[in-house]
């Protein structure tokens, strides 16, 4: 009798560590491929890979990869892939020609990419998109309120269409509250440029502005110390910067919540919900917004902004996406 429970035993605890390796080994694994920005960008590679680890370890498992420079996109990618990852995330649009061709050469692997929809007709690829004119809108809104010498600042990082977005949404809602207002535009053509950022915003202060906004990652971030070092409002992106950064020059920023979206079409593949295609977030489901810290904002500005935002949830209000519909500027190419 002893010898049979002694035996019922030793089955009962190779049954429970079968199971429990059963369970890890089911555990949905998610890998994200960062752009050259890096995953410490205080920007939206950051973004996302908080908003991967803030999901449940019970049920995912979480890395990422980061390239330094475009070449190491495709073997990023092809890492993930070797290792039957359940989804693989690519953050931005320099991404997309990799993203392309591993989604088309592995049509069985899931994907998402933030910032570009060029994928959009594969099966097995989620585009994360952002309403990133609707949330720049709002931060413009604040700049031309501001303003004290009508001379506003834009540094962007690169020109594409989709970065030219929030470029548009700023100058539109400038010019809404401040017609005549002088916008100053920079393109770096770099995301990592922390020296040039800082030399372009220093550049425009001497240029009379006294507000400046970016959208050009660690570029930028050098933009915003510059702002701090001369006493000049700053706008931070994809983050709350205020906190990212911890500059009190930072009256607000213009946030995209990739952490939400990507932690969405991580539960999506757990649960066998994944769809490809098109995933926006605008500032209805909350996608896009300006940020919680909003200390600095004069209470009128704030209720004007509130006011203009659900001006555009409704519908009444629709923000240009193309320099195109703006007669009244161009961008800075």
């Amino acid at each position: 009798m002893k010898k049979i429970l002694a035996l019922a035993l030793a089955l009962c605890m190779i049954f429970a560590l079968c199971t429990v390796s059963a369970f890890a080994d089911d555990k949905i694994k998610i890998g994200m491929v960062t752009d050259v920005g890096g995953v410490n960008d205080k920007s939206f590679n950051q973004g996302s890979w908080e908003g991967l680890q803030a999901l449940d370890p019970e049920v995912f498992e979480v890395n990422y990869l980061e390239s330094k420079t475009d070449a190491d996109y495709q073997t990023n990618i092809n890492t993930f892939i070797d290792e039957e990852y359940d989804l693989i995330i690519c953050v931005g649009y320099m991404l997309a020609n990799a993203t392309l061709e591993a989604a088309e050469a592995n049509p069985d692997q899931k994907f998402a990419i933030v910032d570009d929809a060029t994928c959009a007709e594969l099966p097995n690829v989620a585009c994360l998109l952002f309403a990133q004119e609707q949330a720049s809108y709002l931060v413009g809104l604040v700049a031309g309120s501001v303003t004290e010498s009508n001379t506003v600042g834009y540094i962007q990082g690169m020109v594409s269409d989709s970065m030219n977005q929030f470029g548009v949404g700023y100058i539109y809602g400038v010019q809404e509250v401040c017609p005549d207002a002088t916008i100053l535009q920079y393109n770096a053509n770099s995301f990592t440029d922390i020296a040039g950022g800082a030399t372009a915003a220093k550049d425009m202060i001497t240029k009379g502005a006294d507000v400046i906004y970016h959208a050009a990652g660690g570029t930028g971030n050098g933009a915003m110390n510059a702002c701090d070092e001369e006493g000049i409002w700053g706008i931070g992106v994809d983050k709350d910067q205020a906190v990212e950064l911890g500059l009190d020059c930072i009256i607000t920023s213009a946030m995209k919540r990739v952490d939400i979206a990507v932690q969405d079409i991580s539960k999506a593949v757990a649960a066998g919900e994944f769809e490809a295609g098109v995933h926006l977030g605008n500032l209805e489901n909350g996608g896009v917004d300006i940020a919680p810290t909003r200390d600095q904002i004069p209470a009128d500005v704030l209720e004007y902004v509130e006011t203009a935002k659900a001006k555009v949830i409704a519908g009444e209000i629709v923000v240009p996406t193309t320099a195109e519909e703006c007669p009244t500027f161009t961008l800075a190419e």
